[in-house]
């Protein structure tokens, strides 16, 4: 229903000006799935890690499961010429933009790059406020499809002026790209940005800590009516793999992100990950339910702290559900129907999608023990 009043928006507004005021860039319709260099690199980047971390996606099957996007993240620019055009780093990336992006392009992946909305970046290299139009244009020119637009720097005005020049500008380019803002959940985006961006932060930066994680769930979750198909809550990048959590908390990391709709973005060095973290980044029935077309956000429906049920609809009228146990020690979860907006006495049929195997047919609720920082994620059909 919020697509088509969005829709109807758009038309309307588009009577009486520039159709450059609504984003209608067609993408988003499911939320974004690559990969991003800032949470295993930071400012150590450079064209040689970008052309390998391409080829491991294609090679390690990623690019089947649904990763398309290849984005650098900050420190990949230096400075300005007398004209206000923005320059690579040219000892990180002699071959320039254009060519890398054309490398990302041959191997039948989509290339990203990051900017801020502000006077420089937050690594301190130049940022894009007040050469909106000349970026835009660059950027469309190289090729690329996705842009990352962070916070720091800037100077002060509401981020609704900052981030709309920048939206403008990309339209005006007449090429699709994706959208990002990074404007850290601080003027709460999720009431504002739909006809912004194609994703809005929604929290503060991700760390690999487990309280991290708690922190950004949290605050995600609160703003779970606003997301749907074309514009989504964003409570930051995946850390599985990047070494500071279990396994376990990992799967429990991108189950939640999964449920939530929540982006999809890679954040460890893909070309030496263990063989758990790809099954955890490679699950089919996981990664389908965020890419489910109906497009609805999960969110929590019953929860004493975080030992909790999370629920989202899904397009063929069955509900994913995770049993979330955020405490330590294993603990028994019931999903009684009575969370799940399913009518009492209703017998369903329950699908473990980690175990990837089918449970049978439970009445009125379902349990399962839960291991400490983790989940039981499945697929109920009644």
């Amino acid at each position: 229903m919020r697509n088509i009043f969005f829709t109807w928006f758009c038309i309307t507004l588009a009577l009486f000006v520039s159709s450059s005021y609504c984003l209608d860039n067609g993408l988003g319709r499911t939320p974004q799935m690559g990969w991003n260099s800032w949470n295993h690199f930071k400012c150590n980047i450079n064209e040689e890690i970008i052309r390998q971390t391409a080829d491991a996606i294609v090679k390690t099957g990623l690019k089947d499961a649904g990763y398309e996007y290849v984005n650098i993240d900050d420190c990949w620019a230096v400075n300005r010429t007398e004209s206000g055009e923005i320059v690579p780093d040219p000892v990180a990336f002699p071959s320039g933009m254009k060519a890398l992006a054309d490398y990302v392009h041959s191997k039948g992946l989509k290339f990203g790059l990051y900017s801020d909305a502000g006077y420089m970046t937050c690594g301190r290299r130049p940022g894009s406020l007040g050469y909106e139009k000349q970026d835009a244009k660059t950027y469309a020119e190289w090729g690329v499809d996705y842009l990352k637009y962070d916070n720091c720097f800037n100077d002060g005005s509401d981020p609704r002026i900052r981030y709309t020049a920048m939206r403008d500008a990309l339209n005006a380019t007449g090429r699709p790209i994706f959208y990002s803002m990074c404007e850290w959940g601080q003027k709460q985006p999720a009431t504002w940005a739909a006809d912004v961006g194609n994703s809005w932060r929604t929290t503060m930066d991700i760390m690999d800590i487990w309280p991290s994680i708690l922190f950004n769930l949290d605050h995600n979750n609160v703003w779970h009516k606003y997301a749907g198909p074309g514009g989504w809550n964003d409570p930051d990048m995946l850390e599985v793999g990047n070494g500071g959590m279990s396994d376990t908390e990992y799967r429990a990391h991108f189950s939640l992100w999964a449920l939530m709709k929540s982006p999809l973005i890679i954040g460890c060095d893909i070309t030496n990950m263990s063989a758990a973290t790809l099954e955890t980044l490679t699950n089919p029935e996981v990664i389908a339910v965020n890419q489910d077309p109906l497009g609805v956000q999960g969110y929590a429906v019953y929860g004493v702290f975080f030992k909790q049920v999370w629920m989202g609809p899904l397009a063929d009228g069955s509900k994913a559900v995770i049993l979330f146990n955020g405490l330590f020690g294993k603990d028994n979860i019931t999903a009684k129907w009575s969370f799940l907006d399913i009518p009492a006495n209703s017998k369903c049929h329950v699908r473990d999608l980690w175990a990837r195997k089918d449970l049978g047919w439970f009445v009125d609720s379902f349990s399962a023990d839960v291991e400490s920082h983790g989940v039981v994620m499945v697929k109920i059909t009644c």
